[in-house]
């Protein structure tokens, strides 16, 4: 069976939020600029291999279908 949570007032809810507030570890400013660098990195790598793929296709499907040839 479900048990039903019990209701508290807002100040308890704010004093339980604040109190779970103060367990969190926020990462460095080193540690966020090195996420943010390899972020960046992953994305240029991601846009140069689907660049790439789409290019293939489109040689692919040109060639088969001879479409833009003269």
């Amino acid at each position: 069976m479900s048990e039903t949570k019990k209701r508290v007032g807002p100040l308890t809810f704010f004093a339980q939020v604040r109190s779970e507030a103060r367990k969190v570890t926020w990462t460095s400013r080193k540690e966020t600029v090195a996420a943010t660098i390899m972020v960046l990195v992953m994305v240029v790598v991601a846009a140069v291999f689907f660049f790439i793929t789409d290019q293939l296709v489109r040689l692919a499907v040109q060639f088969i279908t001879q479409v833009g040839s003269i």
